[in-house]
């Protein structure tokens, strides 16, 4: 049986309300406007929604359906129609969440990792939506793509797609238990196998640290020299025609050589990135606007979210693009804690109330366009919200919520009392 689920979740902002609060949520609502240009139905859609027009969704493989109240006293039958997944498709879907432990985890948790979006993109498989496979339908007489019915039902369903990201699954031809018990049986598969384990690999610094502790006691056994990064030259130019650039090429030379430094170093940060990760931290380093547009182009990136994902990386490193793309549910009393930190010192910055509203790691001023979320490393990453109701990263983290605040406050053109008040607040909370 389709499972249905109610109408649309109003998610908190300034401005243009978002209808998804996550980043895979907000992918769908992406592809969604991204699917036309006709913004005047689209903003009708975006009303009905919030209106509550849109009646229970019935979610089943390939299509969403519902009943979406328009001008009229019958409501029309909308729906949205998306290409459901091979079986060779998701014999390799399968195949890239059970590689890694931590992407069912994440699944159960509620959360959709953008790790496992890039590894199944990689391996030609669309989890999310593209523009070209939304196929709206609905009853009424208007011939728009999508009319106003079905832009307004597909903006309902993200807050769905929010709580459960197993909805995209669903959409793309299989429920939660059925990828689950497919899930469970290669694991079983794997336990039996008789192939011998992968050898383990070494550290670039342990192996480093090895070769030191070897020439301290081997006589004329040679010392390796600090780690240090290089400027590369190429020694012959490119081929002619092969569309490489010598100074594009002498770059990631160049870039190459500084991790490897870093590596020798202990500093592991980068080692693990995936694609999409890579390609913003090189985006962040500032190699111009034609690196920025290839960029985004070679990753099929949404140019907005990877500016995003660029500014979080300048302020939090691989932490950074972890806390834009993955809200979590910290441990409660920290929440608590920074909250009373933040309402005291709000109160005495202002002398009115402030409103400050949470949801999992996100403490959020509504009424100042101030976000404050808890990342995984136990730091604040302050954000700041734009006339279109998104959120930005805005400065570097702080492990004192109050403090965090006080680095993006002037910036929101609020009047406050003082800003030494709240730093005589940066203990609380800590």
């Amino acid at each position: 049986m389709s499972p249905s689920v109610p109408g649309p979740r109003r998610a908190p902002g300034r401005g243009r309300r978002a209808f998804a609060a996550t980043w895979w949520g907000q992918a769908w609502v992406t592809a969604l406007e991204d699917s036309t240009l006709d913004s005047g139905r689209l903003s009708r859609g975006r009303t009905y929604a919030r209106q509550g027009m849109v009646g229970a969704v019935t979610i089943a493989p390939g299509q969403v359906k519902a009943a979406v109240q328009g001008s009229r006293p019958r409501p029309y039958r909308s729906a949205v129609h998306l290409p459901v997944l091979t079986d060779a498709q998701w014999h390799t879907l399968l195949d890239t969440i059970a590689a890694r432990a931590g992407h069912l985890a994440a699944l159960l948790d509620g959360e959709m990792p953008a790790e496992l979006i890039d590894d199944a993109r990689h391996a030609g498989v669309p989890l999310l939506p593209q523009p070209t496979e939304l196929d709206p339908e609905c009853s009424c007489p208007d011939w728009g793509h999508p009319c106003k019915h079905a832009a307004a039902l597909c903006y309902a369903i993200a807050a769905t797609i929010d709580d459960d990201p197993f909805v995209l699954f669903a959409l793309r031809g299989r429920g939660r238990d059925d990828v689950l018990a497919e899930l469970r049986a290669r694991r079983t598969a794997g336990r039996t196998t008789d192939a011998p384990p992968a050898p383990a690999g070494v550290h670039a610094a342990g192996a480093y640290a090895a070769w030191t502790a070897l020439a301290e006691h081997a006589p004329g056994w040679p010392d390796l020299p600090e780690p240090s990064a290089h400027d590369a030259a190429l020694p012959v130019p490119p081929p002619a025609g092969s569309g490489l650039a010598g100074a594009d090429l002498e770059r990631l030379m160049t870039d190459v050589s500084a991790r490897a430094a870093r590596l020798l170093s202990g500093d592991a940060t980068t080692l693990h990135l995936t694609q999409h990760q890579d390609a913003v931290r090189i985006a962040a380093s500032g190699p111009g606007p034609e690196w920025f547009h290839n960029l985004v182009q070679n990753t099929g990136a949404n140019p907005t979210a990877f500016a995003r994902l660029t500014r979080a990386w300048r302020h939090g490193g691989p932490t950074g693009i972890t806390v834009v793309e993955q809200p979590h549910s910290p441990e409660p009393s920290a929440m608590t804690a920074a909250r009373t930190a933040l309402t005291v010192a709000l109160a005495e910055m202002t002398n009115t109330p402030v409103r400050l509203r949470a949801w999992r790691n996100r403490l959020t001023l509504p009424d100042h366009g101030i976000q404050l979320r808890l990342g995984p490393d136990a730091r604040w990453y302050p954000y700041l919200q734009d006339d279109d109701g998104e959120w930005w990263p805005a400065a570097p983290a702080d492990t004192n919520p109050v403090s965090a605040l006080t680095a993006v406050w002037q910036r929101t053109g609020v009047q406050q009392k003082s800003l030494s008040i709240a730093r005589s607040h940066q203990n609380i909370g800590s």
